[in-house]
């Protein structure tokens, strides 16, 4: 059965490296929010954050059944670079594309879209209210329980 569904992610960092946090939001075909969060990462780049939240995002639709994907991000370079458009050169981010892309192979179909940030606003706020408060936020975790939480961060 095909199950399709459409996660908005968005990471960020309060300095480059700084406090991070990073926001999803998983829509079913309706358009009806399926679940949503944040979390606060520590100190880490933009760019680690924006992986992070992909990852995360893929889990979460994984857990929830999702099939087809579409991601949207406001990150040029992380679409870029899921896409293969772009190399991924940084030594720090290899690992984190590795991932991505091996939760990606999971699903049956995603495609990458770029978005402007303010059609991303939802993911954004989830991701600046985990930074705020310096934990967890909304209602989702990471595929369902504590040890992979652990596992995937």
């Amino acid at each position: 059965m095909t199950v399709r569904g459409t996660l908005y992610t968005d990471g960020g960092s309060r300095g480059n490296p700084g406090p991070a946090g990073i926001g999803i939001v998983l829509l079913r075909e309706s358009g009806d929010i399926c679940c949503s969060g944040g979390r606060y990462l520590g100190e880490c780049t933009n760019n680690i954050a924006e992986y992070q939240a992909l990852i995360w995002g893929l889990q979460t639709a994984l857990a929830c059944d999702v099939t087809d994907l579409v991601v949207r991000c406001d990150s040029e370079l992380i679409v870029k670079q899921m896409r293969g458009e772009y190399r991924v050169k940084n030594a720090g981010l290899q690992p984190l594309h590795a991932r991505a892309k091996e939760a990606a192979r999971a699903l049956s179909s995603v495609r990458y879209e770029h978005v402007p940030r303010e059609q991303n606003k939802r993911a954004d706020a989830l991701a600046n209210a985990a930074m705020d408060a310096r934990r967890d936020v909304g209602d989702v975790s990471v595929a369902g329980s504590a040890r992979d939480q652990r596992t995937l961060f």
